[in-house]
């Protein structure tokens, strides 16, 4: 098996839902899972990708827009779970308990040829953790729900072929926005969500030679626009492809290659 290119998709993406999709050609993993069972089924079916090649779920954090359809996903297809206990804890249902496997500081676990690194991130959750999905020399870092790019975040992003980041909100949008005062100050507070400014801050001074996709993940509805972030990012692209994904439906699979080889399923 060709242990040195990664199939990705964005299945959703935002506060209604996230749920992303990271493979080879013989296993995948889902981080998070976020929509229904039977929406993740219709997405994927779309997609050409087999839920019979995903064997486990990766949970970030408790909050319903990352969780709300595992107990169903998870039990339907007898997936291992791996989720913390802070995060566990947090949940309003009970896992299956033979499903559950625990998620420990700097937890690196292997599933079939990929090899998942989870670490902590900044965010205003029990215990919340991004993590990178390697197969051979190939990795691709899933790095949402962020208040702010702390160290682990930048030595990691720096070593990915492709990356899932988070670009919430526009801060103009923000402050203009209807929002109360208080939900502007959780979003932009340092615990809350990054922004097109500081995710941009992070892609220009620490993207490496050979990203060849950045997908921009978690857009606000309100306070952000997809084609504002997208011409923002495109202009200090340098050869990277930039995707937004959607918060209604799945990107199109990219396959992501070790060196910079880049082709289209």
């Amino acid at each position: 098996m060709d242990c040195n290119h990664l199939f990705i998709a964005s299945l959703n993406s935002g506060s209604n839902g996230n749920c992303y999709y990271v493979g080879n050609s013989e296993e995948a993993i889902l981080v998070d899972a976020g929509i229904s069972c039977r929406e993740t089924e219709k997405r994927m079916l779309r997609l050409g990708l087999s839920m019979q090649k995903v064997k486990a779920i990766f949970i970030s954090h408790e909050h319903t827009d990352h969780i709300k359809g595992l107990q169903t996903l998870a039990a339907k297809y007898n997936l291992p779970t791996y989720i913390n206990p802070g995060t566990l804890a947090g949940c309003r249902f009970n896992l299956r308990e033979d499903l559950i496997r625990p998620l420990h500081y700097d937890t690196q676990v292997q599933v079939g040829n990929l090899l998942i690194t989870g670490f902590p991130k900044i965010h205003d959750a029990s215990e919340p953790y991004s993590f990178v999905v390697s197969c051979g020399e190939t990795k691709v870092g899933v790095f949402t729900d962020l208040g702010a790019a702390c160290e682990q975040l930048t030595f990691h992003f720096q070593q990915c072929h492709a990356a899932f980041l988070e670009a919430n909100y526009d801060d103009e949008l923000l402050q203009k926005s209807a929002y109360p005062y208080f939900l502007k100050k959780r979003i932009s507070g340092g615990r809350g969500h990054l922004s097109n400014k500081q995710a941009l801050e992070l892609f220009t001074a620490h993207k490496p030679a050979f990203m060849t996709h950045l997908l921009l993940s978690h857009l606000s509805k309100d306070n952000n626009c997809p084609e504002l972030v997208a011409d923002l990012f495109t202009q200090h692209a340098d050869g990277t492809e930039i995707i937004v994904a959607s918060r209604y439906e799945e990107t199109k699979v990219y396959t992501i290659f070790e060196p910079a080889t880049v082709h289209y399923t």
